[in-house]
């Protein structure tokens, strides 16, 4: 199905007070994208203080686990739901979530993130805000979908419904003081998103590029997809059930296939073009450290490769980091009618996210690994805040084409 085009007359002028008129939460994008960029400065802002000591930690939530949690569920997972609010308004053609629904989801939100942070019961807190987000969204999603009979995306509710249910059972664990096994429910999350981005990106980065480039037609490999999803799904299941059943082997076998298949497909989608133009080479990046993060962690499952909570980070920094910042880069360009054309701050936000994925992931081997930690960090923080000051104002202000959305 052809992306419907939604032309609708830009609203009129309304009082500055209301503020779920402001052009800021006319579509999923601008609202969930703009607090994610922010969070995902501040949080791990936080992280650096508390890291080394700046900061003294004292909320329930264990705090190797609070980064985990707020760098998976609050940052990745809201700009997840913010480009599927986005892209199924294109798929469907009906009007997504806008105005003061999309404010009060904002605001529990960023309610959730404070609470979590300064109060004594926040793992209750966290349950309760992120129960209420993840309603709002699987809730609507499913609404704007199955209503449309859009059945190539009903994989998305699934998605996104296994990502809540990793979430409030990890939180569970949590107030059940298993926080060992909370740890492998951040794992299966990451696998979660690995399929969400081999679903997208198998969509998105050969007709990205093929527009990008001017090709005449984009690479397509449909039996590659379907198997890479299939492996992926066998692979997260498998893991998933390690407490009850022996399925290491299997899930590692499945994940290392599944990597196989996300390698064969950079090879594929690979021109060397590509490297002309930031918004094609992020994505690319970004897809190719999630390929290679994936199989060190399928390999690591069976064998010493290293730790795997560096491949874990490779997929996290270098993969879906990048990613977002590639896809809010570029869709927020696109919903807003601007010309996709990065900006130079956009272009060093996009080198030092991927410099931290791999300064999180690989400098641990050769140097103090408390100080490789420190320097991803500060670069992560770097290059989200290069985002923001970039696309603060592109967030907040109307479409130039005076159109609404």
């Amino acid at each position: 199905m052809k992306p419907i085009p939604l032309i609708e007359p830009i609203k009129s002028h309304s009082p500055w007070y209301l503020v779920y008129n402001w052009p800021l939460f006319n579509l999923g994008f601008r609202a969930l994208f703009l607090i994610a960029s922010l969070w995902a400065c501040l949080g791990m802002g936080l992280w650096y203080c508390i890291l080394n000591g700046l900061q003294p930690w004292q909320s329930q939530f264990p705090a190797t686990l609070w980064h985990a949690h707020e760098m998976i569920f609050a940052f990745a997972a809201t700009v997840a739901v913010g480009f599927l609010f986005t892209a199924s308004q294109n798929w469907t053609g009906q009007q997504t979530l806008h105005g003061f629904p999309l404010l009060l989801m904002t605001l529990v939100w960023i309610a959730t993130r404070l609470l979590i942070v300064t109060n004594a019961q926040s793992l209750i807190v966290a349950f309760i805000g992120q129960s209420m987000f993840w309603l709002i969204a699987i809730s609507h999603l499913s609404y704007i979908l199955l209503s449309s009979h859009s059945k190539n995306n009903y994989v998305f509710i699934y998605i996104l419904g296994a990502l809540c249910v990793a979430n409030l059972t990890f939180i569970g664990l949590l107030l059940l003081n298993a926080n060992q096994i909370a740890v492998v429910f951040t794992h299966i999350a990451l696998l979660i998103f690995t399929l969400l981005i081999a679903v997208i990106g198998g969509r998105v980065i050969p007709f990205f590029t093929a527009r990008g480039l001017q090709l005449d037609s984009q690479v397509r490999s449909p039996q590659l997809d379907k198997w890479l999803i299939r492996l992926s799904t066998i692979g997260i299941g498998s893991y998933a059930l390690q407490f009850a059943y022996p399925t290491t082997l299997i899930a590692s076998v499945a994940l290392g296939l599944t990597a196989i298949l996300h390698v064969i497909r950079v090879v594929l989608w690979f021109n060397a073009k590509i490297l002309q133009v930031p918004l094609l080479w992020s994505l690319h990046c970004a897809y190719c450290a999630t390929s290679f993060g994936l199989l060190w962690f399928a390999l690591s499952l069976l064998i010493d490769v290293g730790n795997p909570k560096d491949a874990l980070h490779l997929i996290t920094v270098g993969g879906i980091g990048l990613m977002i910042l590639a896809m809010m880069a570029r869709v927020s360009l696109g919903h807003t009618a601007r010309p996709l054309v990065t900006h130079w701050l956009t272009n060093l936000s996009f080198l030092l996210c991927l410099v931290a994925g791999i300064t999180r992931a690989i400098l641990p081997n050769f140097i103090a690994p408390h100080l490789a930690w420190q320097w991803s960090a500060l670069l992560w923080v770097a290059a989200f805040f290069c985002f923001v000051l970039v696309y603060l104002p592109i967030l907040t202000k109307p479409r130039i084409d005076g159109h609404g959305g």
